[in-house]
C-alpha cells in the first residue's frame, strides 16, 4: 500500500520527536509543531524553518540555565532591577543600567554601593546579580558575616586555599552588609584574602552602610582597611546612593541616626 502525505508526516515527526530527545533538546518537537503552519503560510525556507526552532530552543535553555543559576546563588529574595524604585535614586539609574550589561564582569571589575540603611543597595545588588545569571555568569551572595564564617570554616579544615581557587570560578560575588558588624583580626585577615584572591580575576560587588573612611572600624587595622580598599576600588564602580529609608516611608520617621553620622563622615 502507499505511504500517504500525512504517514510521511506522522513518521517524521516521531523521528523528530526521538532525536530531540537524544539531543537533549526535548522542546525542538514542541517549536517546529508550532511553527509549522507558520512557515508555511510565511514561504519559509527549510534553512529558514530550522533557523527559528534552533532559535527558539537555544533562548529556552538559556532562560532555564539563567533560572538554575538564579537559585544557587542564595539570594535573600529575588529583586530584579526592573522593580526598583528608581524615582528614589535616580542618579544611581543611568550607572546601574550600564552595569547590568555585564561588562564589568568581563573586565573583572568591582561594584560597590554606599548609602545608609534602607536605601536600596542590597536590591541593587541582587537585581546587578540576577542579570548576571541571565548573562550566563555564575554567582553567589552572602552577607559579609556570613562570608567570614565560611572562609573561618574552610581556615579551620586546612581548604582555605582549595575555597579561594573554587570561588575564584564565580565571575560574581556579592558581599552585603559590610560594616554592620566589626570583625575580629583573623576574620578581617580572611575577608582581606577573599579580596584579594580576585583582584584583577572576577568581580566583586560589595554593599556596605559606612563610607571607606568608616571601614577601619570593621576590620580593625587601618593598615588591613588601606590594603583592601586599595584592591577593592582600583577597578571599580563606585556609587553612594543617599535618602531616607524606603521602610520608613510613612511611618512619620524622616531620618535615622546611621543616617545623620553617614551625611556627617568625612
Amino acid at each position: 500500500m502507499a505511504t500517504t502525505k500525512t504517514d510521511a508526516i506522522s513518521e517524521a515527526l516521531k523521528q523528530l520527536t526521538y532525536l530531540a530527545a537524544a539531543l537533549k533538546a526535548p522542546r525542538i518537537t514542541e517549536f517546529a509543531a508550532r511553527l509549522a503552519d507558520h512557515a508555511c503560510d510565511a514561504g519559509w525556507s527549510h534553512e529558514e524553518y530550522l533557523v527559528a526552532i534552533l532559535d527558539r530552543e537555544v533562548a529556552a535553555r538559556n532562560a532555564y540555565g539563567a533560572q538554575l543559576r538564579i537559585r544557587a546563588a542564595g539570594f535573600p529574595a529575588r529583586k530584579s532591577l526592573e522593580e526598583f524604585d528608581w524615582d528614589a535614586q535616580p542618579a544611581a539609574c543611568q550607572p546601574i543600567a550600564a552595569l547590568a550589561s555585564g561588562s564589568f564582569l568581563t573586565e573583572a571589575r568591582n561594584v560597590v554601593l554606599l548609602g545608609p540603611p534602607g536605601t536600596g543597595k542590597t536590591h541593587l545588588a541582587t537585581g546587578l546579580g540576577i542579570a548576571a545569571a541571565g548573562h550566563g555568569h555564575r554567582v553567589l551572595f552572602a552577607t559579609a558575616t556570613d562570608w567570614v564564617t565560611r572562609l573561618t570554616e574552610a581556615h579551620r579544615a586546612g581548604r582555605l586555599p582549595a575555597e579561594l581557587a573554587r570561588l575564584r570560578r564565580y565571575a560574581l560575588i556579592i558581599v552585603d552588609e559590610v560594616g554592620y558588624l566589626p570583625f575580629e583580626q583573623d576574620a578581617a585577615n580572611l575577608f582581606f584574602q577573599l579580596v584579594s584572591s580576585r583582584y584583577e580575576h572576577a568581580s566583586l560587588i560589595l554593599t556596605s552602610n559606612l563610607l571607606f573612611s568608616g571601614w577601619r572600624g570593621v576590620f580593625g587595622d587601618q593598615a588591613v582597611a588601606a590594603a583592601m580598599i586599595d584592591r577593592v576600588v582600583h577597578h571599580a564602580e563606585v556609587l553612594t546612593l543617599k535618602g531616607a529609608s524606603y521602610r520608613l516611608r510613612n511611618r512619620g520617621i524622616d531620618t535615622l541616626p546611621s543616617i545623620r553620622t553617614q551625611d556627617t563622615a568625612d
